[in-house]
């Protein structure tokens, strides 16, 4: 798999945990900054991100902050993106089978590392149901396309 990854500084270190997890696991990564943890904007690294996984290079993207709030805000600002921001196994699971998230978002500041890892895995790891959540995720793109 594909895997697009970006944080600010307050999630820069969980970013590096998880790029050497999944590159582990055999995936290819790529890291689109920060890469310290010097303050920067967290809607730069969101936006290269999302547009690298709505353009088609990359399968998913992993966006990473103090919470995961700020990146999902910014990250479903771009047309076709379904970021979540998750902290536990279930919803990483279920926002991939039942929502088709193509972006997961996280925490650094109240996620830590083994939970993070686990979270990542379900996520990648989880095919999207279609059928009747597929009527749902039209749904959220009719409102996305009204542009209002």
């Amino acid at each position: 798999m594909k895997i697009a990854l970006g944080a600010d500084h307050g999630g820069v270190g969980l970013k590096d945990e998880i790029a050497a997890h999944l590159k582990a696991l055999g995936h290819e990564v790529q890291d689109y900054g920060t890469y310290t943890a010097d303050s920067c904007n967290y809607p730069v690294y969101a936006e290269k991100v999302c547009r690298a996984v709505v353009g088609g290079a990359h399968d998913t993207g992993i966006l990473v902050c103090g919470t995961g709030i700020g990146m999902s805000l910014a990250a479903n600002k771009i047309k076709g993106i379904r970021a979540a921001v998750v902290g536990d196994s279930f919803t990483a699971k279920l926002t991939r089978r039942h929502n088709d998230a193509n972006i997961l978002c996280l925490g650094a500041r109240v996620t830590g590392a083994g939970l993070a890892l686990m979270i990542v895995d379900d996520f990648i790891g989880t095919a999207f149901e279609g059928g009747r959540h597929q009527t749902r995720i039209d749904m959220v793109h009719d409102i996305e396309n009204r542009g209002e």
